[in-house]
């Protein structure tokens, strides 16, 4: 098969992977924040309280028989269709979807018959919930299937149906939730919240007939431009290849567990620090609640783009290493790089002037800005570590992620037990934990990403996207104070100066050649029409 043949049946740019994976998960945020709304007006504190302690269970035992497994799919597709053997990158598919049938299936039945044991030995405190725990457990065995089309599909570089089954997952997820809490809630709360527990059932069944539509379409397209396949001659016994999905995707299960273990410890420490530094148990609780559920949530959210360029980035890389082609995987890599700071770095200064306006606008909780304020600088050092996590784990090496998570991690542990006992910073030390712990990961990160790439950051590079941040940021400072002013509304004054910051910041992009026509044309649907405009503007030529 010839080059030009692969490159029609694999995906387009993981630059256009990125922006369709990104798109998605806001999309995806937004339904699913809409969701909690309707459904914490019919289940109350209470029903969401028993629908919160099934969860875990579910994520856990999800966590277990599929985490890391779609990453590792991902690689090794990519790296055999690098070579044009699809005959192989079909056959690690068959022996992956079994392999994942067969754990989903097992976990999904643990689950449904472990549910009373789980409350009748405490670890579910509240008997009620054993509803919400047995309706959780089938969608344990869709979702892992579900995970197996979802790297495969990743491994040819096709970000949308990923994208479309998120979305379709989501919204069939709310549907239910809502629809069954509903229905049942004559029966009791603790039906009302098995009922909302059963969305998790119909999304997945509903983003598996996604991802099972497009296979069957690539299947078709493969037909079509290669004929049938024959068998090579040498094929990788099945052995092999589990060992290698394994070896690839524990490192990457290990990750996924650890973050909850490190929120745990956050959970354990921090408010019994913040008691230590003089404040009361109610006051420790509210701080902690500012620093992880309003600071944390929206830093993740600010970064939503680079974690899609993450995972756009891992079957790019991969494909790029299995041929052999070191100044591709440069490119790349740099590439990626350059797409963080154009968006982490704006963003960045944004929150990080509007930390208390913006939580006011958002939460309603103005108190939060000091939490929030501290953990934008976290914002750019995330982004990093996320794609040099992508570029690793592209190139293979996915274990060397995790081991630098976890020494970070005891680099946190130790910052919040010191800092957040000082009166003087309090839960800002928590944050300042959270971004030495986010930053020591990203510097380990870029070393082995420079020892393998080749690539580190040159300041001459990032010297257009700097300037034009901090014109930005003092267009923002002036816009707010003025609108503030005009208007008395902190909500319209802080839209306004988010939307000046974003349009001046992209003007001196412009305008200094921070970005080019390529950029702009790299920008699914909107990048052509962009193009359109700035040339009959006479900016580009």
């Amino acid at each position: 098969m010839s080059d030009h043949t692969r490159k029609n049946i694999t995906g387009d740019s993981f630059l256009k992977g990125t922006f369709i994976l990104a798109l998605a998960g806001i999309v995806v945020k937004v339904i699913g924040s809409l969701n909690w709304i309707f459904v914490s007006r019919v289940l109350g504190g209470e029903g969401i309280g028993l629908y919160q302690m099934a969860f875990p269970i579910y994520l856990l035992a999800l966590s277990i028989s599929s985490a890391g497994i779609p990453v590792a799919i991902s690689i090794i597709t990519a790296e055999k269709l690098a070579v044009k053997d699809i005959f192989g990158a079909k056959r690690v598919f068959r022996i992956s979807l079994t392999l994942l049938a067969i754990t989903g299936l097992l976990f999904s039945l643990l689950t449904y018959f472990g549910a009373g044991l789980l409350v009748e030995y405490k670890f579910i405190r509240d008997p009620r919930a054993y509803y919400s725990v047995a309706a959780l457990a089938p969608a344990i065995f869709f979702v892992t299937i579900l995970s197996s089309y979802r790297g495969y599909l990743q491994g040819w570089q096709r970000m949308t149906p990923t994208a479309v089954s998120q979305i379709a997952e989501q919204i069939f997820r709310v549907v239910t939730m809502i629809v069954f809490a509903t229905l049942l809630m004559p029966k009791g709360l603790e039906f009302a919240a098995g009922g909302a527990s059963l969305g998790a059932f119909a999304g997945s069944v509903a983003g598996l007939a996604v991802l099972i539509y497009y296979y069957w379409r690539l299947e078709a397209e493969i037909k079509q431009q290669t004929g049938p396949l024959a068998c090579p001659v040498s094929v990788e016994p099945v052995g092999g290849i589990m060992k290698r999905i394994f070896k690839l995707a524990l490192p990457v299960s290990a990750s996924s567990i650890m973050l909850p273990l490190v929120a745990n410890l956050d959970l354990l420490i921090v408010p019994a620090r913040l008691e230590a530094a003089g404040y009361s148990v109610e006051q420790a609780t509210e701080l902690f609640g500012y620093l992880t559920g309003m600071a944390v949530p929206l830093i993740n959210l600010a970064t939503i783009l680079t974690a899609s360029l993450a995972t756009s980035l891992v079957p790019a890389i991969a494909e790029a290493q299995a041929r052999g082609d070191r100044l591709t995987v440069f490119q790349r890599t740099a590439a990626a790089m350059r797409i963080a700071n154009l968006i982490t770095l704006p963003a960045f200064m944004l929150i990080f002037l509007l930390d208390a306006p913006i939580s006011q606008m958002i939460y309603n909780a103005p108190n939060a800005g000091p939490a929030i304020g501290v953990m934008s600088t976290a914002i750019v050092l995330l982004g990093i570590h996320q794609v040099t996590t992508g570029v690793l784990q592209g190139l293979g090496h996915t274990a060397i992620p995790v081991i630098n998570m976890g020494l970070a991690a005891v680099v946190k542990v130790l910052l919040n037990w010191t800092l957040t006992a000082m009166p003087e910073l309090g839960i800002k030390g928590a944050a300042w934990a959270t971004v030495a712990d986010i930053g020591v990961a990203a510097v380990m990160n870029m070393y082995f990403v420079n020892k393998f790439v080749g690539y580190h950051f040159v300041l001459a590079d990032i010297t257009k996207t700097l300037a034009a941040t901090l014109v930005m940021g003092a267009a923002v400072y002036a816009a707010y104070d003025e609108m503030l002013l005009l208007l008395g509304s902190n909500t319209f004054a802080a839209l306004i100066a988010i939307v000046t910051g974003i349009v001046v910041y992209g003007l001196v992009l412009l305008f200094t050649g921070g970005v080019n026509e390529r950029d702009i044309s790299r920008i699914p649907v909107a990048g052509p029409v962009l193009l359109k405009i700035l040339h009959s503007a006479g900016r580009l030529k």
